[in-house]
């Protein structure tokens, strides 16, 4: 059965639709420089109204101590996604921290590029490979940009994992059938414009998981 997260929610009507349409995570922003940065009071108001069956995640970008505790404190959440540069050491010490499951991204463009997982899975409870972003840019992801699933191909690994970056209904089919993924993560891929989620897209992409693919 696939799985899926739907990151980057800012209104009550898109968690909504996420949790009625079958989401399984949602994801909330804590980065100041994405269009999809949240406030603490607002994910607290959103976070409370998420059902017990489907994770809640905090999505953060090399967070101190301090700020990490600053959202736990207020925000009822049930995994931390870290989408920074943060080392191994960093993860196990942001785990002693916070008792929570924490969820690494890696940004992929070459084959190359999954050599670092091995070290990684031996300290993270997920793994999100996403496309690597390029040079210059403000946020670690969420662009809406892809990566060659096909380097994904034979990829195995000893922890869940999920797809991420450029995914869309319209090519969810494709990135199954070029990888191992069952989990899948999407933010621009379910928006009217950057930053803005759509209702309708949120339903689309999950519903066209739910089918055969036949059509």
């Amino acid at each position: 059965m696939y799985k899926v997260k739907i990151c980057g929610i800012c209104e009550a009507k898109h968690l909504r639709a996420a949790v009625e349409s079958g989401a399984s995570y949602v994801g909330f922003v804590f980065f100041e420089k994405s269009r999809r940065n949240i406030s603490i009071q607002m994910a607290r108001s959103l976070v409370t109204g998420v059902p017990p069956e489907v994770v809640s995640v905090a999505l953060m970008v090399d967070p101190s101590n301090e700020f990490i505790c600053r959202v736990l404190e207020n925000v009822p959440i049930d995994m931390l996604q870290l989408h920074g540069h943060e080392t191994t050491n960093r993860l196990l010490e942001i785990k002693n921290l916070t008792n929570l499951p924490i969820m690494k991204a890696i940004g992929v463009k070459s084959r190359d590029d999954l050599a670092i997982i091995e070290e990684y899975a031996i300290v993270a409870d997920q793994l999100l490979l996403d496309a690597k972003p390029p040079k210059g840019a403000k946020v670690p992801g969420g662009l809406g940009n892809k990566f060659d699933w096909r380097i994904l191909a034979d990829f195995k690994c000893e922890i869940p994992w999920m797809l991420a970056g450029g995914l869309t209904s319209e090519n969810i089919k494709t990135a199954i059938e070029q990888t191992t993924a069952f989990q899948f993560d999407v933010s621009s891929g379910v928006e009217d414009k950057f930053g803005t989620k759509s209702e309708k897209k949120i339903f689309e992409f999950l519903n066209t998981l739910k089918g055969d693919f036949d059509e």
